[in-house]
């Protein structure tokens, strides 16, 4: 029986919310970040799942959402637990009190969630996410770091991209556009350059 007025699926969105957050706001600052994909045609479909390039702490976190205490114990149980999975920082997410930390998996945090959905980092990385010492976030996040299942994340990678359509055709088209903005740029540099000399003659004139 489930504790939360919020379904699963709720539970999953606040997830992946959770993901795109920046260190700054308590959050791993995921570049990507998608709820329940599948992984390979068989085995893990994480709840959600985040990805980051950005730095020291690149990589994968995992977030399995639990909103019974029926579900978070039937978890363990699941063959990907054992074997490796998906994740190289991982997460349970449930309302508050449903879990304990001292019940977690070995490497594993905790984000508790209230009922006006507020995400709170109670063990894991997250929880130096908002002291921002750089010193001590790379050592922690060394100690939470788990090795990833990298052949299935790149099959969901995959999969999730080849949704979006012809690739190559947007990877020009974004290329262009960049090449564009830059042209641009420049041109309005060159414009308020203009400007600001035209100012600087009229004014010289007007004080001859």
């Amino acid at each position: 029986m489930s504790l939360f007025p919020m379904t699963h699926n709720d539970l999953c969105l606040v997830a992946v919310k959770w993901l795109q957050r920046a260190n700054s706001a308590g959050g791993p600052g995921c570049h990507v970040a998608i709820s329940e994909c599948r992984s390979g045609w068989t085995g893990e479909i994480p709840d959600a799942i985040g990805f980051r390039a950005a730095g020291f702490d690149d990589g994968s976190t995992v977030v399995e959402c639990k909103t019974s205490r029926a579900d978070f114990l039937a978890d363990r149980k699941k063959a990907h637990r054992a074997t490796g999975g998906l994740g190289n920082w991982r997460y349970f997410m449930a309302p508050a009190g449903l879990i304990r930390a001292d019940e977690l998996p070995e490497g594993w945090g905790l984000l508790e969630v209230n009922q006006r959905g507020h995400v709170k980092a109670i063990a894991g990385l997250a929880v130096s996410y908002r002291e921002g010492n750089g010193l001590d976030m790379r050592e922690q996040t060394k100690i939470w770091r788990h090795e990833a299942d990298r052949d299935r994340e790149q099959f969901l990678l995959v999969k999730l991209l080849s949704r979006v359509g012809d690739v190559e055709k947007m990877n020009r088209n974004l290329k262009s556009a960049y090449a564009e903005q830059q042209r641009l740029a420049m041109r309005v540099n060159e414009l308020n350059e203009q400007i600001r000399n035209n100012g600087l003659r009229r004014f010289a004139r007007g004080a001859a």
